[in-house]
């Protein structure tokens, strides 16, 4: 097959009171050698964070880390000297690079914060910790670029040749994709239902497509989705 789903209830689940987490890939306490990642795709985390509650100051290196909240807002501090609160549908990055130490706390005392954790190996190591962030647009029916390894197109960027997109479709919209074949592809499902050729994909589904693949993709629902392209 050229492309595999990886279902949203296939993914490792913990509550711990203050944080609800979804994992698609190994992280933490959940080890599974069949989902280390995909290609530079390390990690990806559907949080949600109860009103008050957060990551405290913690260390990081040699990494691309981007989140993108969905509902709520999070508060940021790390040891660049950056405090920031990110609001829903703001997306943030940090390139960890030599080293740097950040929190994140859901700052509202009533609502809790949902936003996605993402992490993108780098290309190189080393570099300059960078801090990035910024609105995303939030027009319809378009496949709209969010990362890039030269922040083409107003993108934020990354140490990593990924481009990431994001799109909204409104029902019966429909995309087609196809994938070249010296590249790979993965589709986050963040909200709603759409077919995937002769598939359905729902909110929390990923999926793993491999090079020389053409998709397509039709809402069946209002629909929120990342695609992530690689090398």
């Amino acid at each position: 097959m050229t492309y595999k789903i990886r279902k949203s209830h296939e993914r490792k689940f913990f509550d711990h009171g203050w944080l609800k987490t979804f994992h698609t890939f190994s992280f933490a306490h959940y080890y599974d050698p069949n989902f280390m990642g995909f290609r530079s795709l390390r990690v990806i985390n559907e949080d949600r964070v109860a009103p008050g509650n957060g990551f405290p100051m913690h260390h990081h290196e040699n990494m691309e880390i981007i989140s993108i909240v969905l509902e709520g807002s999070l508060a940021h501090r790390d040891s660049m000297g950056t405090e920031s609160v990110i609001h829903a549908n703001d997306i943030q990055q940090m390139s960890a690079g030599t080293g740097v130490n950040h929190s994140e706390y859901n700052p509202s005392s009533t609502e809790p914060v949902h936003f996605l954790q993402i992490w993108i190996l780098p290309n190189q190591e080393n570099i300059q910790p960078r801090y990035q962030q910024m609105p995303l647009p939030t027009s319809l029916n378009e496949w709209i670029l969010i990362a890039s390894e030269n922040g083409q197109q107003n993108s934020i960027k990354i140490q990593q040749d990924v481009m990431l997109y994001t799109a909204s479709l409104e029902i019966g919209k429909s995309f087609e994709k196809n994938i070249p074949d010296h590249r790979y592809g993965w589709i986050q499902v963040i909200e709603g239902e759409l077919s995937l050729n002769a598939d359905t994909i729902q909110s929390g589904d990923g999926v793993a497509i491999n090079p020389d693949t053409n998709l397509i993709l039709k809402a069946i629902k209002p629909s929120r989705i990342l695609f992530f392209d690689m090398n």
